[in-house]
């Protein structure tokens, strides 16, 4: 088991700055718990079953929601916090009874506010029938650590140029999951970027750099050696592959659907944008590109503008 490392990388949160404000009032403020749990099931009409697992969850966390017919449907859509959810069909309707079955992921954010939402889901049947049901997902908040941190002054205080720059790369990157493919780029289950790891440490951190308190930590960080490879966890496209001033030399694969993997500080960079990617192809290396202190990968999820703790799409959508 890799165990968080004692260096402390500063990487000021840059998923942070490209990601949406936390969300609006909701009911249950407040509340608190170490992790969620449950799950809900929905009739939406004769053989139709909508289920959202787990139905309560802390903040940056994956539901998966599926909707399931003994009949063969045309199409499933979600709606979710005011943005489309993408379906997939996981497993078409076949012989012996066999259900058809079809998945979305829901991202909660880091920083979305404790309460219950409502994720509603629209499914067309073969015959254009068109139903609609809905879910309740409760939210609550999570217990992350803070760090207070005495640092040199060049990793907080940025200088206007530097300032700027990095204004401009957060813009971009909210460009990037403005957009969602509307189609599946991956199939079968994601793996984590580095051989040989288990766990990651430090999401939801949050660090108070000399007495200024900074963004969460949005990413999962694996320390590793320099030139460690780094790969895709799932096939994909490459939609960033270059220098940023946070994470340094940085890649984000967008996987279709709204979901995009973030891998920063590498040593190098073994990809373009534009390129199409396996499952394991290498991205590049582990370096200590960008604003950190030592080596390490920095593996950030995006989902439909929602950090979210990227181990959970192995844990979620199962192991290789």
């Amino acid at each position: 088991m890799i165990r968080p490392a004692r260096w402390v990388p500063l990487f000021l949160s840059l998923m942070a700055m490209a990601s949406l404000p936390p969300c609006a009032s909701a009911q249950d403020k407040g509340k608190v718990a170490k992790k969620g749990g449950g799950a809900a099931l929905t009739r939406c009409g004769p053989g139709v079953v909508l289920s959202v697992s787990p139905a309560r969850v802390i903040q940056g966390s994956l539901v998966l929601a599926e909707v399931r017919s003994g009949e063969g449907l045309a199409s499933v859509k979600g709606n979710w916090n005011g943005r489309e959810v993408g379906f997939w069909d996981e497993a078409p309707p076949g012989p012996h009874g066999k259900m058809d079955r079809w998945r979305g992921l829901v991202g909660v954010d880091l920083e979305k506010e404790a309460g219950v939402y409502d994720l509603t889901v629209y499914v067309t049947e073969k015959d254009g029938n068109a139903v609609g049901c809905g879910a309740k997902v409760t939210v609550l908040v999570g217990r992350f650590p803070t760090e207070r941190l005495k640092v040199e002054k060049q990793f907080v205080e940025p200088d206007p140029e530097q300032e700027e720059r990095a204004k401009k790369e957060g813009a971009r990157l909210r460009a990037i999951y403005e957009t969602a493919t509307p189609e599946r780029l991956w199939k079968g289950p994601f793996r984590l970027p580095l051989d040989g790891v288990k766990i990651g440490g430090n999401f939801g951190r949050r660090r108070v750099l000399n007495g200024l308190p900074r963004a969460p930590h949005a990413g999962v960080d694996f320390p590793a050696p320099t030139g460690t490879p780094v790969h895709a966890t799932q096939a994909g496209q490459v939609v960033l592959a270059e220098p940023l001033f946070f994470s340094g030399n940085t890649v984000v694969v967008d996987h279709g659907l709204g979901i995009y993997t973030f891998y920063g500080h590498l040593s190098e960079i073994e990809v373009k944008s534009g390129e199409a990617v396996e499952i394991g192809a290498v991205l590049g290396q582990v370096g200590a590109t960008g604003r950190v202190t030592g080596p390490h990968l920095h593996w950030a999820l995006s989902v439909n503008r929602a950090r979210v703790n990227a181990t959970q799409l192995v844990t979620v959508l199962g192991t290789r």
